[in-house]
């Protein structure tokens, strides 16, 4: 099985391209799972405070057979700890949990913007980066003038932004703005919380291609240049997911895929939220 290629991130840091998602995942089958994600052959853990498993993800990473700087290990502030002292708070008990001297990636995990007080807690990210406690540092479910207004009032730009993103939602805009700044987008429900996957016309290509259409999508991200960190509750998913490395969409392929677009999200807007 062909590992998932690095991607450079603007602080000079890398990203696995695919990652374990581990949203949902219950705190009983974290350690489980990210040990299998892990022997698989992914390198990337994608947990948060919201999630509740910070821990066991933590128990994995000191338990797998794999040295620690060859995992990158990303977790996030919940939107109720957002501001500067609530922020260094959160992460001070994220990494706690986590049992770690240092995470790869820290994001903020909504902006909510009615609190005002998504700046404040990217300035305590800030810091904790300076502090030499996370590697990176960047946003989830920010929009571009959510980004802007960051970089504005603190002139330091996130490394990532990760959002939903799949078939129905494809980000075009925010992709287009990404790459104008050297911010990487990365997808959270790629597969669109599965729903995406009963569509006729990724039915017809998994067929051409000898694959699953969950398999499609994921390459469908791959070629885009998306990050992305599907989750599985299985052993075989998990192996299935990272398994998208040994063939290629062409172009009617993409096309097809494009026509997919509806704009539905799964999620919430995040001006909204």
């Amino acid at each position: 099985m062909h590992p998932a290629p690095l991607l450079s991130l603007s602080d000079g840091n890398a990203i696995p391209q695919l990652g374990y998602g581990l949203y949902k995942v219950p705190a009983e089958d974290a350690r489980r799972l990210s040990l299998d994600a892990i022997d698989a052959g992914y390198r990337h853990l994608d947990t948060a405070a919201f999630y509740e498993n910070e821990r066991e993800v933590g128990e994995a990473v000191r338990d797998a057979p794999v040295p620690r700087d060859e995992l990158f290990i990303t977790s996030k502030v919940w939107k109720d700890d957002n501001g500067y002292d609530s922020a260094l708070r959160a992460f001070d008990r994220s990494m706690s949990k986590l049992g770690l001297d240092v995470v790869d990636l820290y994001l903020i995990h909504w902006p909510v913007p009615s609190t005002d007080l998504y700046v404040d807690t990217w300035r305590a990210l800030i810091r904790a980066q300076q502090e030499g406690r996370a590697r990176s540092i960047g946003v989830s479910n920010f929009h571009p003038h959510h980004i802007d207004r960051l970089i504005a009032e603190t002139g330091v730009a996130p490394v990532v932004d990760q959002v939903e993103l799949h078939p129905w939602l494809p980000q075009r805009e925010l992709r287009e703005y990404g790459a104008a700044r050297d911010i990487r987008i990365e997808a959270w429900s790629p597969l669109a919380r599965g729903r995406v996957l009963g569509d006729a016309t990724l039915d017809r290509l998994a067929a051409k291609h000898e694959r699953t259409p969950a398999q499609i999508v994921l390459r469908w991200h791959i070629q885009l240049g998306n990050v992305v960190i599907p989750k599985a509750s299985s052993r075989a998913r998990i192996e299935e997911n990272l398994d998208v490395f040994g063939f290629a969409l062409d172009a009617d392929d993409l096309a097809a895929i494009a026509a997919l677009e509806t704009g539905e999200r799964t999620g919430r807007d995040p001006d909204f939220d």
